[in-house]
């Protein structure tokens, strides 16, 4: 089945947290077989593919995880790093260049309010409008739902203080339980 790669992958991500392991990562279009999420050209059929690869497998984990008592102590990220424009780039099979100002990330699970949406973009999709989420918010709130005060992760370089979450980044109350 065209979903057997990341439903193999899914599987093992909860075994290994059932097991104890802390932290997994699994991926999606990561380029296995010179394929990959990246729709510059034919991004219907693009996305088509990988969500149906994708979308099935994810159910089935969140189901696996809330059957077993585990989702409550989990928490599944899903994202990537941009989103997609709302123009067409040109061609037979058109599809659609980055777009570093607005994107979807979801969150499920350990310490996260379920049934919500958070944020929203300008009317054609360009840009966050509304509760905007930096990429720092983004992680000050995986690094409290993990458990961690991001403002406490701080490095110094050449004789300043930097911090993962930059000075701006703020945990973005409204998405937690």
């Amino acid at each position: 089945k065209r979903c057997d790669h990341f439903a193999r992958q899914c599987l093992m991500a909860r075994r290994l947290v059932e097991r104890g392991v802390r932290f997994v990562q699994i991926y999606s279009g990561g380029m296995e077989n010179e394929r990959s999420w990246d729709g510059h050209v034919d991004i219907e059929g693009n996305h088509r593919q990988f969500a149906g690869e994708t979308d099935q497998p994810i159910s089935a984990l969140l189901t696996d995880l809330k059957q077993r008592g585990m989702l409550e102590s989990t928490l599944v990220v899903c994202c990537g790093e941009f989103g997609r424009l709302p123009v067409s780039q040109r061609g037979k099979k058109p599809g659609r260049d980055h777009n570093p100002h607005a994107f979807t990330t979801w969150l499920a699970g350990g310490g996260v309010r379920g049934g919500i949406h958070f944020g929203q973009t300008d009317d054609v999709g360009h840009k966050a409008a509304v509760d905007r989420v930096s990429v720092n918010d983004l992680h000050a709130t995986l690094l409290h739902l993990l458990g961690l005060n991001h403002e406490r992760l701080t490095y110094r370089f050449n004789g300043r203080d930097f911090r993962l979450t930059d000075v701006a980044g703020e945990v973005v109350r409204g998405v937690l339980a």
